[in-house]
């Protein structure tokens, strides 16, 4: 299976596919690849392609949710199947492709609270803005702009009225009907392929695949800090990836191990807890004019040791004394 995404270029997704398909196939040959994009990624054109192809090339790609919109009735008519605890499916053939509407239980709630804490939000700011004084009708405009772009999702659920200037007061109201429909579709996924012969498990899985792969580029390029690339050789770029490559693959290790000893944390909860910790040098002057150094790392707190010990790990000794002697160190036993 492959997942098609884009690095480090300004080119559009969808102009390069078509070539980047072509190179896959003349790099490695004619396979039986299945390729799980991005919504955003292909054309109607390019999916044509890769269904007419001989052999045709197979595709799994996420929907717009207009595309919902459209088929939404003949979706409510046909039988969900389990595909796991929490997940399940409906599948509409259709037009020599099939559509996959995923729901996960799990998504739901996710979803719905994040939701929730946004419109809370919002709705909190306008009530600010409506007893604030304001000097103008464009000052109400402009920290309604600036309102919209913090809470985008739910800015769409709410009806504002405003009256003809100077007047800076203002209405609002949560439009029920748009909450409703928003809430029918969270932790809905509509997906499509050419792929008629797959069981409803195997078609969620590859999807999630893909989820996963974004969730590793946005690590990759946030907590890992993969981005911005200042170098101008090639080696050091290379050496620059493979670097959050290995730092990457540390972080999943991590969050492998917390989910089986500490569920309810994330590997970036536990870094932020552990960089507290840190290591120091305690000097010494001695009576000879050199100095005693000592290498220590400051004592775990409560929280350290109970991760500590969920995590099973023990903490190095502390490291053995150094003296300096014309600008040398000379370790010595304890």
């Amino acid at each position: 299976m492959g997942t098609f995404r884009e690095i480090g270029q300004n080119t559009s997704d969808k102009t390069t596919l078509k070539e980047f398909l072509h190179k896959i196939e003349m790099q490695y040959g004619q396979a039986e690849r299945i390729w799980v994009m991005d919504r955003g990624i292909p054309t109607e054109e390019v999916l044509s392609e890769m269904r007419q192809s001989d052999p045709p090339v197979y595709y799994l790609v996420g929907t717009p949710k207009g595309r919902l919109t459209q088929l939404e009735q003949k979706l409510l008519s046909l039988p969900w199947h389990a595909v796991r605890p929490g997940v399940q499916v409906k599948l509409l053939p259709q037009d020599q492709e099939l559509y996959v509407l995923a729901e996960s239980h799990d998504r739901i709630n996710k979803e719905r609270a994040m939701r929730r804490r946004q419109l809370k939000a919002l709705i909190k700011r306008l009530k600010q803005l409506q007893a604030m004084k304001l000097s103008s009708t464009q000052t109400l405009l402009l920290k309604l702009g600036a309102a919209k772009g913090q809470y985008p999702a739910a800015w769409r659920l709410i009806e504002i009225a405003i009256p003809e200037p100077p007047t800076t007061s203002f209405s609002f109201q949560l439009n029920r009907q748009k909450l409703r429909a928003v809430r029918r579709r969270e932790g809905r996924y509509l997906l499509r392929s050419n792929l008629s012969g797959k069981k409803p498990a195997e078609l969620w899985q590859f999807y999630i695949q893909l989820i996963e792969i974004e969730a590793a580029f946005k690590n990759l390029k946030d907590d890992l800090q993969l981005r911005p690339i200042y170098h101008q050789l090639e080696h050091r770029i290379e050496a620059h990836i493979f670097v959050a490559f290995i730092a990457y693959c540390l972080q999943v290790t991590l969050r492998a191990r917390l989910k089986v000893l500490a569920g309810g944390l994330t590997p970036r909860a536990v870094l932020d807890k552990f960089a507290t910790i840190q290591m120091l040098d305690v000097k010494f002057p001695t009576t000879d004019g050199r100095t005693l150094i000592l290498s220590r790392y400051t004592e775990p707190n409560t929280d350290h040791k109970i991760l500590l010990e969920q995590l099973n790990l023990t903490l190095p000794p502390q490291p053995p004394p150094r003296i300096s002697a014309a600008g040398e160190l000379i370790h010595e036993s304890q």
